[in-house]
């Protein structure tokens, strides 16, 4: 495999879900497809906490074979790559852009696009645009299905999931480290959100579960002044553990990437948020559900059933129904307790299609092998 240079460009928009893709495809480029890459970030105080290593006040590091770049409003100036990636439309710098068509040379400049199901996505991947001065530049599309650039993941990947899952002591002594005592017996799930109104809702579910312990893991995050309400306290930190009925809540710090991998496969059940971590849950191999970033116009809803018409293919229509129906309370914001408890009916099934979606996931390609070899055959 021919080694290139490669530039991606992040701003950070969204918290960590920008900077969260953009690092996990830097590193894979580099450690598993041998590629020199330079990550370009304007905001490195939120990268230094996905790489703790990281030093936040740095203009040019190394971390992970990856050469971290602070993007300036003012830029710098540096000599365009071979491949030149900017991700979700974060508008490179003029100057770079005509040092590309200053450069003399074929470079490949390439939109990386949100994640969405819709049909269309299939049509538009792949396609150039003109651009000025006799430049293309290529949409690439993240997808579900095949003629999409697929997901990001880790040649091992599901190899070390399924290692880790089948571990009990291996998941014990994880939780342990981050400050969590597994509960005998109990359901464990995760909560990583935005702020939701139907989180009280579901809290009151767990805590009156009569048949069983459910033990509810929630990251550092925006969620956490919704379940802080829930208990009448004013604010939570990492470490703080509450039990109110049959439920049982540890709070846990913000935590690595590869770290957060291992927290979702720890879980019986997750939710998610955004792109990175709603990925992140669906090679997991567990039931999840989604909280989809809305948009003003509500076209997040079309994103949300064009997801769910792909996920519950293979469902039974009372599994498909208990499933649309507490992902559809969860995202408008109310009705999540009532829905909650048709969705552990179907449980098992639900169980077996996350586990076949994430195997379906995997024959469909990986995104930076996807990204390799679209500019190998570009060449």
């Amino acid at each position: 495999m021919a080694e290139a240079s490669w530039d991606i460009f992040c701003k950070v928009v969204d918290n960590y879900g920008d900077i969260g893709v953009t690092w996990r495809l830097a590193r894979l480029l580099v450690a598993e497809h041998g590629q020199r890459v330079r990550l370009w970030c304007d905001d490195l105080d939120t990268f230094a906490r996905l790489c703790p290593g990281a030093d936040p006040q740095a203009e040019c590091q190394v971390q992970a074979g990856v050469e971290v770049r602070h993007w300036p409003a003012q830029w710098p100036g540096a000599e365009s790559a071979d491949v030149v990636i900017e991700a979700f439309a974060c508008h490179l710098p003029t100057a770079y852009i005509e040092a590309m068509a200053d450069s003399g040379r074929r470079i490949l400049w390439l939109n990386l696009e949100y994640l969405s199901a819709e049909r269309w996505v299939v049509d538009c991947h792949a396609l150039p645009s003109l651009q000025p001065r006799g430049l293309q530049k290529y949409f690439f599309f993240p997808g579900f299905v095949p003629g999409t650039g697929g997901l990001l993941r880790e040649r091992e990947l599901m190899t070390q999931r399924h290692a880790f899952q089948h571990d009990g002591q291996a998941r014990a002594d994880f939780l342990r480290e981050l400050g969590v005592e597994p509960v005998p017996g109990a359901r464990l799930l995760s909560l990583f959100a935005y702020e939701n109104r139907a989180v009280p809702g579901w809290l009151d579910a767990l805590a009156a579960d009569p048949q069983r312990t459910n033990q509810l893991l929630v990251p550092e995050g925006r969620v956490l002044g919704d379940v802080a309400g829930w208990l009448g306290v004013e604010a939570l930190r990492p470490g703080d553990r509450f039990r109110r009925g049959t439920l049982d809540i540890t709070v846990v710090p913000f935590v690595t990437q590869d770290a957060y991998d291992r927290l979702l496969w720890c879980c019986d059940f997750n939710a998610v948020r955004g792109e990175e971590s709603f990925i992140r849950a669906q090679w997991a191999g567990r039931p999840l559900v989604w909280h989809i970033y809305p948009q003003e116009d509500d076209a997040h809803w079309d994103k949300l059933e064009a997801f769910l018409a792909l996920y519950t293919e293979d469902l039974t229509p009372q599994a498909e129904q208990a499933l649309r129906g507490f992902w559809t309370a969860w995202n408008a914001g109310e009705g999540a307790g009532e829905a909650w408890g048709a969705l552990l009916g179907e449980a098992p099934e639900l169980l077996a299609n996350a586990e076949r979606w994430a195997d379906r996931q995997v024959a469909n390609g990986d995104l930076a092998g996807k990204l390799v070899s679209f500019h190998q055959d570009w060449l």
